[in-house]
Formats: C-alpha cells, structure tokens, sequence
C-alpha cells in the first residue's frame, strides 16, 4: 500500500475547469477498487490559511492505493488533469508515523517497516472549529515564518479539502532530523502547541511523516 501525492500546474484560463474536476472526480476515484482513500485538494502558500492564500493555479490529488503508479496514471482523473494542466509532480510515499484522524478516519495506518534515512515528507491536517477560525489565523503567522526558514525544508504548500476550516500543510524535509529540529525546538511551533492545547481549536487533527519514495516533476501536454 503506497500513499501517492499529484501536484498539478494549470494556467488561469484553466481554473473553472479544475473545479468541475474537484466536483466529479469523487465519483469515479470512489469506484476505484484500488484507492481506498483520496482527497482532492486546493493549495496555497500556507502563510496565514485564509482564502487570500489560495493558489487557484495549483491543484492535487493524494490517493491511497494497492495499485501500482502505473495504472493510477491511466486512471480517467488522472488521465483528464494532464489534459490541461502545464506541469505535473508526483511524490510516491510511505508513511513511517501518524497520529490521528482525516474525516473519522486512520488512513495512514499501514506503516513502511524497514528503516529509512532518506528524504522524508509531512502532512498536518486540522479541522477548525469555526468559533476559533480568527484566533487560529492570527496565531499561523508566527509558526509558518518559522516554517519558512527552517532548515532542511526542501518545499512547503498549504493543503485544503475548502477554503476555509479545513486547512493543512505538506512539506518537504532533507531529513527527520530536520522535521524533529523544527517540531521540538522551534519556539512558534511550540508555542502554537501549547495554544492548541489550551484552546482546543481542532474538532479534528492529523499529523503524519512519510518516507519519499519517489519524486518527480515533468511538464504535460494542455491542450
């Protein structure tokens, strides 16, 4: 069971058709036997997780599935974003830890057994409670500064199933131990810790770390 991330570019002109994809795509990724879990997800820069954040240019899709690459990339939506879309990435992840829940359920459970040293990924996802929404944003600043800079970060994007309430982060790491410098010794992240335990503005958090089997990047041919 491998956990695959897309990452696609599109041009402006593009943006109403990505969102009819976001809309139908559910429908035939549900039938899938192979995916038994997916979300397609807007992006942003992740510096303060509201709506001004919003990439409109940039889409993805994380899937969860027993299906080799291959035939992920034949699938129909696969296949018609890189009808339009200008640049394509794709990480191909295990997931060495995770804690917590996405829409009630586990689905980073099946952990990667052997051990790993190389590049690793991570993804925080949350619900916010929507009586906590403000207070939430104007903590984010400080912890996504610090992000920002961190070193060993290789890449961060904010990741979200709307554009408001349902937000998350996935980033790029050289190494765990560049992760755990920024998650355990970083005043902010810290700091933003200790709020979300005072304060309890989740009614729903994930936090999982993936080993990076693959990555890569390569143009498509929109029409």
């Amino acid at each position: 069971m491998k956990i695959y991330l897309f990452i696609w570019k599109i041009e402006r002109r593009s943006v109403g058709r990505a969102l009819v994809h976001m809309a139908l795509d559910r429908r035939t990724l549900r039938k899938n036997s192979h995916v038994s879990f997916f979300k397609l997800l807007g992006t942003g820069t992740g510096e303060r997780f509201t709506p001004r954040d919003a990439d409109t240019r940039t889409w993805a899709l994380l899937v969860k599935s027993d299906g080799e690459l291959e035939s992920l990339t034949a699938s129909a939506p696969v296949k018609q974003w890189r009808k339009f879309a200008v640049s394509e990435e794709i990480y191909t992840l295990a997931p060495l830890s995770s804690h917590g829940l996405w829409g009630g359920a586990e689905p980073f459970s099946a952990l990667y057994e052997g051990k790993w040293d190389g590049e690793i990924a991570a993804i925080t996802r949350a619900k916010i409670r929507w009586n906590h929404n403000l207070r939430f944003w104007r903590a984010v600043p400080s912890v996504t500064d610090s992000l920002h800079k961190a070193p060993g970060l290789v890449r961060a994007i904010g990741i979200g199933e709307a554009p408001i309430g349902l937000q998350g982060t996935f980033s790029h790491w050289r190494s765990q131990a560049d992760l755990r410098a920024f998650a355990y010794k970083g005043e902010a992240h810290q700091e933003a810790i200790r709020l979300t335990s005072e304060i309890q503005w989740y009614s729903e958090e994930l936090f999982a770390r993936f080993a990076i089997l693959s990555h890569k990047s390569s143009p498509t041919k929109a029409e």
